[in-house]
């Protein structure tokens, strides 16, 4: 838990409260008349920034409060800023370009795990008829084509198993 003493505005946790009043004995929890003995208020969690997949998430960006109560607050984020050695922009695209290769890096295990995983059914003694190798080969192919889906890496249509 946190909380934000009125007079300065800080925040600070409930162990840095208990640390700042250690021959005060606190039940637990605190209660609001604690927290108005102390001249302190509990900072209650707000609700998430509403993000878009895969590139936005919700970034904690300082406090708020609302009627009365302090909350957290939150933002789409990541929020980026120009530094002297890169543009916010240029940030944003390498940030997203990580994204897209280790999401890329991922798929790519996945169908690699699987075409390992049926490779057996392409041998000269595999228990499958003509039909059944087909079925199997064009599974594996089609494993193979993932990385030229469109919405790769993000979006993904993988392929039945043959039966």
């Amino acid at each position: 838990m946190e909380l934000r003493v009125r007079e300065t505005g800080q925040v600070i946790t409930e162990s840095e409260f208990r640390a700042l009043h250690k021959n005060t004995s606190f039940p637990v929890p605190l209660t609001l008349d604690i927290f108005n003995s102390f001249g302190v208020d509990p900072i209650l969690e707000g609700p998430q920034a509403t993000t878009t997949p895969p590139y936005e998430i919700s970034v904690r960006q300082g406090i708020e409060e609302i009627n009365g109560q302090w909350f957290t607050k939150y933002v789409v984020g990541p929020v980026f800023t120009d530094t002297e050695d890169k543009t916010a922009a240029e940030q944003e695209v390498e940030y997203k370009a990580g994204i897209d290769a280790r999401t890329a890096e991922t798929v790519r295990a996945e169908r690699n795990r699987l075409l390992a995983e049926t490779d057996w059914t392409q041998t000269l003694d595999s228990p499958f008829d003509a039909d059944g190798k087909l079925a199997w080969a064009l599974y594996r192919e089609t494993l193979r084509m993932i990385p030229e889906q469109d919405g790769f890496p993000h979006n993904v249509n993988w392929p039945p198993k043959p039966q």
